[in-house]
């Protein structure tokens, strides 16, 4: 997933997971023909624009299920609504900037701020264009189960932790307090953090993403004190009751990635919100298809998001099922990102 994340993305993943650098453009699933029956009730508006009003649409899926969820959700929209013919690649973040400039990926939508590749491509080349925020925003920070929080409310604050961390020990802490990271290769400072707010806890790996997820929710059903990395938007946010600890207020000289160095009072701050943007290719956006004023209008919530994202990767529903069943449940919303 992602990795998170955030501003420099992890997998974020802040929350990026290591995806592969190939430029490959691998088509994700079936290509669907529009027989005029997509939208599975008859409705008539799913058949009032023919196909040639659209064309193709090529749209990139992250390697992340919020990404998928963002996608099948445009995916139905246009194909249900305006007879498009979408198509789906699954192209690397970073690569997937360059196939926009070459005109073989019309739209990203959940982009994280790759600034570099924005100076490239938005503001020196002009071959890719900005969009806009989807409406998600992603934040890394420091969770708790809500049923310890609910027990301990001085948690709210890092504050609260002072002289309880014996709370959080564990058989791989010792004789502190466990706080259990995030995928290493996830944007994090929790080491430094904690160091600079002298707080007695041990930072404990467990690995990649789903090591550190097993090893939490395992706690988690337990009924046990678990202290963790974590971030939003993320599916296990539907499924799991969590809350979040506030770490110190941000300073002009934050920084989030302790990979940058430096000296560790640095750190010592809360993680940053990304606003999540939506890319497209000038010539997508300069094409006059009535697909790209749809979704240039296309917002999402943290919470919209993770309840596709959930049924997709969590309930293990086919994509384009869990896209239309929301779609059937927000339809006013949509209708809005259509001009009705």
């Amino acid at each position: 997933m992602r990795g998170l994340m955030m501003g420099q993305r992890r997998r974020y993943g802040a929350l990026a997971v290591a995806l592969a650098l190939a430029l490959g453009v691998a088509a994700c699933g079936e290509e669907k023909e529009d027989t005029g029956s997509s939208a599975g009730s008859g409705d008539e508006t799913a058949n009032s624009a023919p196909a040639e009003d659209c064309g193709k649409v090529t749209i990139n899926e992250n390697a992340w299920a919020g990404s998928t969820a963002n996608v099948y959700i445009a995916k139905a929209v246009l194909e249900d609504n305006l007879g498009c013919e979408v198509d789906i690649t699954k192209i690397a973040e970073i690569p997937a900037f360059q196939a926009m400039a070459d005109g073989k990926v019309d739209a990203v939508l959940e982009d994280w701020q790759h600034t570099d590749e924005y100076k490239t491509f938005i503001e020196d080349a002009g071959t890719v264009v900005d969009g806009g925020p989807l409406g998600v925003e992603g934040h890394i920070g420091w969770f708790i189960p809500k049923y310890l929080m609910d027990e301990h409310p001085e948690f709210a604050s890092w504050e609260g932790l002072k002289g309880q961390e014996d709370l959080f020990k564990t058989p791989e802490s010792g004789d502190q307090g466990m706080f259990l990271g995030g995928d290493p290769s996830y944007v994090q400072k929790d080491k430094e953090l904690i160091e600079a707010l002298g707080l007695n806890l041990k930072h404990v790996t467990a690995g990649a993403e789903p090591a550190q997820v097993a090893r939490w929710t395992q706690l988690y059903k337990q009924n046990k004190p678990v202290l963790f990395y974590w971030y939003t938007p993320q599916f296990y946010n539907q499924e799991y009751d969590l809350a979040e600890v506030k770490l110190p207020e941000r300073t002009p000289d934050c920084k989030d990635d302790a990979k940058a160095g430096g000296d560790v009072e640095q750190y010592k701050c809360a993680y940053d919100v990304t606003v999540i943007e939506k890319l497209f290719s000038k010539k997508f956006a300069d094409s006059g298809s009535p697909a790209y004023d749809v979704l240039s209008k296309m917002e999402l919530t943290n919470d919209d998001q993770e309840a596709v994202a959930k049924a997709i990767a969590g309930d293990k529903e086919d994509p384009e099922d869990a896209a239309k069943a929301w779609i059937a449940e927000n339809q006013d919303k949509v209708d809005s990102w259509l001009g009705q």
